[in-house]
């Protein structure tokens, strides 16, 4: 073990924080590890790890404190009673913009720096270089630049501001826009469901194809935004967009399978046009979301 490297206090061994439990280990930190079930800590015992008997043990171990729980409301249970005066507090635990500032403030209050993260991995690309994971990270900036060093071991940290709930707004918009990806994946899928001679398997790289190929419209509709002019550089106007929804939707009927999949975003796109935008592209869409 490199004892250059500097110590870490990690709270929570499930599958992720398993992964950043080794990761930190392979990497030579000193890691003290907390589980609520404390049989999940045996295997990273005999790699170096301490195990602390309680979370105030683990948190008084060390100056930086990654928790990694199952909900925002399980770092609290869990942080009762510890002293966190002095601590840097790292939340790498899922949870939302809201709950992301609030445990900001409660860590202040309490005397800690404190950093929320959003995790985009699952557990197998934690500690992999080349798999592209990252983490987005918000709060005290003074608190990543410090630790930037432990902190890009797991995976490439990304700082994206200072307002502690920018980490899992981030975290959740890219999930948004995959589970998004996916629902049109699944309606792919299924038109071609029944058709014998289509094989799933050949059909996939084609789609994949399509779908990384169409992704630069997201600068598209970034530049609309930020610019304020929805026509601007329009190649496939909404008005053209309306007509061929018809034509998917009279499709899935024809396939016999349901749209409704689709039909959330087709029927905004209807509105809009209804509303006499049909020169512009989809990003007036957004708007129509806003409450």
């Amino acid at each position: 073990m490199n004892d250059n490297t500097s110590g870490l206090t990690l709270l929570g061994l499930g599958a992720m924080g398993t992964a950043l439990a080794q990761a930190w280990l392979t990497a030579g930190h000193r890691l003290t590890v907390w589980n609520r079930t404390p049989g999940r800590a045996e295997a990273l015992a005999g790699r170096g790890a301490r195990i602390a008997g309680s979370a105030a043990e683990a948190v008084a171990a060390n100056r930086l404190v990654v928790t990694c729980l199952l909900d925002d409301a399980s770092v609290g249970e869990t942080l009762d009673g510890a002293d966190l005066a002095g601590r840097d507090l790292v939340n790498l635990t899922t949870g939302t913009p809201g709950q992301g500032r609030a445990r900001a403030a409660w860590a202040a209050e309490r005397g800690a720096r404190f950093l929320d993260g959003g995790v985009m991995a699952v557990p197998p690309m934690i500690g992999a270089p080349e798999s592209g994971a990252f983490i987005f990270y918000s709060g005290s900036r003074d608190l990543f630049d410090e630790h930037r060093d432990t902190l890009a071991v797991p995976a490439r940290p990304v700082h994206v501001g200072e307002d502690a709930g920018y980490a899992a707004l981030q975290d959740v918009a890219l999930l948004s826009a995959m589970t998004g990806m996916f629902a049109g994946v699944t309606h792919a899928f299924a038109l071609l469901r029944r058709e014998k001679d289509i094989s799933p398997k050949e059909f996939a790289p084609t789609l994949v194809a399509w779908l990384t190929a169409m992704t630069s419209y997201t600068y598209g509709i970034a530049d609309h935004l930020e610019s304020g002019d929805y026509t601007r550089n329009v190649t496939s106007n909404l008005a053209m967009m309306v007509e061929g929804n018809a034509t998917m939707l009279r499709t899935a009927e024809e396939q016999g399978i349901s749209a409704e999949l689709i039909t959330p975003f087709t029927t905004l796109m209807e509105r809009r046009l209804a509303d006499g935008h049909g020169d512009e592209g989809t990003a007036g869409v957004v708007d129509l979301l806003l409450r």
